[in-house]
């Protein structure tokens, strides 16, 4: 049941497409083909553990966290919440 102007669903469909999103973007993250051996970001050396645990890893963990964590500020932000959930 929905409340004011929303329609039946509404929030159900905004979940389903927040979910989405956060799926399609993990997906479109996952490393694939042969790892490098060097990170292409600082050039520091990718340890063979870590090569052998992530085939296609790119980057060594310390930049690779460096970029999940400015992934997680970016995604804090909810862009399809109405506007009363954005005043909360």
């Amino acid at each position: 049941m929905a409340g004011g102007w929303a329609r039946d669903g509404a929030v159900q469909e905004q979940m389903d497409a927040s979910v989405g999103d956060a799926v399609k973007r993990a997906r479109e993250k996952l490393p694939s083909g042969e790892s490098l051996e060097f990170c292409e970001e600082c050039e520091a050396a990718i340890p063979l553990a870590r090569r052998e645990a992530l085939p296609g890893v790119r980057l060594c963990v310390a930049c690779q966290s460096e970029i999940d964590q400015r992934d997680v500020d970016e995604a804090s932000y909810n862009r399809r919440g109405s506007k009363d959930s954005q005043l909360r």
